[in-house]
C-alpha cells in the first residue's frame, strides 16, 4: 500500500512509497484511511526540524490528523465495520509517570511518551492503518467530509477544559472571549467559545479570504487592529492565543479583564526578542489574579469532548475550514502553505 513517509531530520526526504500492509493484533482496528489534515508540525518534520522514526527504522509514516473507516474491528470493542474513526495521537510513556498512569498522557512528566506520525510511531498518512481500540474515537457518520478536524479540535477542547478548571478556582462567569489568530486552531477555539454562549472576538491580520466570513458566520466579531484596541472596546475575560507571535503573546497578558484566564496555544520560534515592561506585566498579573498557562496536545477525554463539539457544529461551516483537498500523490502541494489556506487535507484513497 502507499504511504507518505519521511526520514526525520533530513529535509527533502518526504516521499510516497510502498510499505507493508498493517498487521493488527487482537485489540486493534484495521482502518481504511480516508483523509489526513496537514498542519505546521508536518511541515516542520518534512523540513528536517525534528521527528523520530520507529525504533530500528529509517523512515517514519507521517500524519497525525487522521480520519478513517473501520474495515475490521475486534468483537466487543465498541466499534463495527463502517464506523468513522480517528486515532489518538499520543501514547503514555512506558514507565509510566504519575500523569500518564492516570490517563493524562498529554501532561507527561518525563518526556518518554510517543506520538503517531511524530515520535517513534508511524502516523496515519497511508491507505490503511491500524489503531488500538482503546485509542480510537468514533465520529458521527455525518462528519465524513470534515472528520480530520478532530485532532485540532481536541487541542482546543483541552484548552477550554483547562480554562474551565482554572476559572472555577473562584467565581467564574465569563462574558467575552478573544481569540488571537484565524487559523485552524483559532477558528475552532472561536467555535467552542460560541458554543459556550460567549461574546466572541477574533483577531487576525488577514483582510481577505475565508477567515472574516467564517468568524462572522459564528456570530462573532472579526478584527484586524490590535489587542489593546479590542480590549478598550470589549475587555476579554478569556483569551486563547493561537499565533505564537512574540509581541501578541505579551499583549494578551497585558490587556484583559481582572481575574482573566489567558491560554497560550501557539509556539513561538526560539531567538525572538521583544522589549517588555516586566515590572508592569508582573503587577498586572499578580494584582488582578490573572492566570497565564500553556496548553498542547490532548488526551482521550479531550478527543471525546471534541467529537461532541464537532457533532454539534454546522457541517457546512466546518467544511468551509477546508480550503484545499489534495490527492496523496501530490502531497508536496499540501505541504506548500498558502496565504489563503485554513486547513489543507490529503485524500488517501484513489
Amino acid at each position: 500500500m502507499r504511504a507518505l513517509t519521511v526520514v526525520p531530520h533530513h529535509a527533502g526526504s518526504a516521499a510516497v512509497v510502498d510499505v507493508d500492509e498493517p498487521d493488527p493484533g487482537p485489540n486493534d482496528l484495521l482502518v481504511d484511511g480516508l483523509a489526513l489534515g496537514v498542519c505546521g508540525t508536518d511541515r516542520e518534520i518534512v523540513a528536517g526540524e525534528y521527528g523520530w522514526p520507529p525504533p530500528g527504522r529509517e523512515r517514519l509514516i507521517l500524519g497525525h490528523e487522521s480520519l478513517g473507516r473501520v474495515r475490521v474491528a475486534p468483537q466487543d470493542s465498541g466499534f463495527a465495520e463502517g464506523d468513522l474513526v480517528v486515532g489518538v495521537v499520543r501514547r503514555p510513556d512506558p514507565v509510566p509517570c504519575p500523569a500518564c498512569a492516570r490517563g493524562e498522557f498529554d501532561m507527561c512528566r518525563n518526556g518518554r511518551y510517543t506520538e503517531r506520525g511524530i515520535k517513534e510511531i508511524d502516523g496515519f498518512a497511508s491507505e490503511r492503518w491500524m489503531v488500538e481500540a482503546a485509542y480510537a474515537v468514533k465520529l458521527d457518520a455525518g462528519l465524513e467530509r470534515v472528520g480530520m478536524l478532530m485532532e485540532p479540535t481536541s487541542i482546543v477542547a483541552k484548552a477550554w477544559d483547562h480554562i474551565d478548571h482554572i476559572g472555577n478556582r473562584a467565581y467564574f462567569r465569563p462574558e467575552r472571549a478573544l481569540i488571537t489568530g484565524g487559523g485552524t486552531i483559532g477558528l475552532l477555539a472561536a467555535l467552542l467559545a460560541s458554543q459556550r454562549g460567549l461574546e466572541v472576538h477574533v483577531l487576525d491580520r488577514t483582510e481577505h479570504g475565508p477567515k472574516p466570513d467564517l468568524v462572522r458566520d459564528l456570530g462573532a466579531t472579526y478584527h484586524t487592529s490590535d489587542v489593546e484596541t479590542i480590549a478598550g472596546e470589549a475587555l476579554p475575560d478569556i483569551i486563547v492565543e493561537a499565533t505564537g507571535a512574540h509581541q501578541l503573546v505579551f499583549d494578551v497578558m497585558q490587556h484583559n479583564a481582572p481575574a482573566a484566564v489567558v491560554c497560550l496555544t501557539g509556539v513561538t520560534p526560539a531567538g525572538r526578542q521583544v522589549t517588555v515592561d516586566a515590572g508592569q506585566l508582573n503587577r498586572d498579573i499578580v494584582l488582578e489574579n490573572d492566570v497565564v498557562f500553556g496548553s498542547v496536545n490532548a488526551n482521550l477525554r479531550h478527543y471525546e469532548l471534541a467529537a461532541q463539539a464537532l457533532a454539534s457544529a454546522d457541517p457546512a461551516w466546518l467544511e468551509q475550514l477546508i480550503t484545499r483537498r489534495v490527492p496523496l500523490a501530490r502531497f508536496d502541494e499540501a505541504l506548500d502553505s498558502r496565504p489563503e489556506d485554513v486547513k489543507v487535507v490529503l485524500e488517501l484513497q484513489g
